[in-house]
């Protein structure tokens, strides 16, 4: 067996162990039983826009729509021409009376990261010590404020983040991304959970209450990275707060996306994540079992056994996730681009090893050592 054999081999090992952890790590966090019942504070639910999003009525209507007994909602948009406006301004006369909401004009962003410049006036706004961040793409049940407040409940929780089930219409290249998202992109997270707890946040929705983000340092602090959500899971856990991974599933809608742009996005969060968390992002290799096992077919002969082993294993780990944990139907409906997905998954890898340019908002940045953003034009 060549040095390259042994190398090979060695990678494969451990993308196979990797898929074993996802299923253990899968039981572990079903086993989780779901927290008593609370008294139920006031909540803020804080939500960036950002143009017109397919089904965006639709995502928005999901959150007045809540059954929680008091609440507010508060959007923001940079101009008055947004075309989510429109929208907002429907729903709010449609549930005026009913729930509390209020559109904010925050102007155009002065910092790289517009996201979060609009959440840091939309958390200057906000009346609540609860805050409820979601994106405008997240579809929600009427229960999930209930949840996210029942497991904020313990006083040693500082955070709450959901995991999501990604969904796509109308491209196969979102399709793609999205089965994806359900099977690999959400292994990671709950193996990361398994080994050492929960130290990040995911950006489509999470709950935090106002003391802990201001003990970190507040937007003001998290205002130039790329990866605002990340930090802040990472910056509550570092003040020994406890980061909850959410057992309420949210639905984060993907819209059409063609290959290039689609490619694009996939590279600029490749290298955001390389720059956020660099020994975890060397680490996202094992959890491509498909290309390192084509990799090591291509250097040993015979080796057809552990190809069945590792597509068997890649199956068992996929299984898991996107039906165990997500009830998933676009991954039991386009099962056959799992494959193809970790193929092109791989190469977006080996393509956020390198870069530091992105283009975030129609601005051109680098993105620097520690993640913060450098905008360049």
């Amino acid at each position: 067996m060549t040095v390259f054999s042994w190398i090979g081999g060695v990678l494969l090992a451990g993308s196979l162990v990797y898929c074993i952890l996802v299923v253990i790590a899968v039981r572990q966090y079903l086993s989780v039983p779901r927290p008593p019942e609370t008294a139920f504070q006031p909540v803020s639910v804080i939500k960036p826009l950002c143009g017109r999003e397919e089904r965006l009525e639709e995502n928005l209507r999901a959150f007045f729509e809540q059954d929680y007994p008091s609440f507010e909602i508060l959007f923001a948009v940079h101009t008055v021409q947004d075309p989510a406006v429109p929208v907002v301004e429907k729903l709010r006369r449609e549930y005026a009376g009913r729930v509390e909401s209020r559109l904010l004009v925050t102007g155009e962003s002065l910092i790289p990261n517009a996201k979060a410049y609009s959440l840091e006036r939309l958390v200057a706004e906000a009346r609540h010590d609860l805050l409820v961040m979601s994106d405008s793409d997240v579809h929600t049940g009427p229960e999930f404020l209930k949840h996210l407040v029942r497991e904020l409940g313990d006083s040693r929780v500082g955070l709450v983040t959901c995991p999501y089930r990604s969904q796509a219409d109308g491209s196969i290249w979102s399709e793609t991304e999205a089965v994806g998202m359900n099977t690999e992109f959400l292994g990671g997270v709950l193996v990361s959970r398994l080994l050492e707890k929960v130290k990040f946040a995911l950006g489509p929705a999470l709950a935090i209450r106002r003391h802990v983000l201001d003990a970190i340092g507040g937007f003001e602090y998290l205002r130039d990275f790329l990866a605002e959500d990340f930090v802040m899971g990472y910056r509550t856990a570092q003040l020994g707060y406890e980061v909850v991974l959410s057992s309420e599933i949210v639905e984060h809608r993907i819209g059409t996306q063609g290959l290039v742009q689609n490619l694009r996005h996939r590279l600029r969060w490749a290298r955001s994540t390389r720059r956020s968390r660099p020994v975890g992002y060397l680490g996202q290799l094992f959890t491509y079992p498909l290309p390192l096992t084509l990799i090591f077919c291509a250097v040993q002969r015979n080796a057809w056994p552990v190809a069945l082993l590792a597509l068997f294993l890649r199956a068992w780990a996929a299984w898991a996730t996107a039906h165990g944990v997500l009830r998933d139907p676009l991954t039991r409906k386009r099962w056959w681009l799992v494959p193809f997905q970790d193929i092109l998954g791989f190469l977006v890898w080996l393509g956020g090893l390198v870069g530091t340019k992105i283009v975030w908002r129609g601005r051109e940045c680098t993105l620097l050592a520690d993640g913060r953003l450098q905008v360049d034009s």
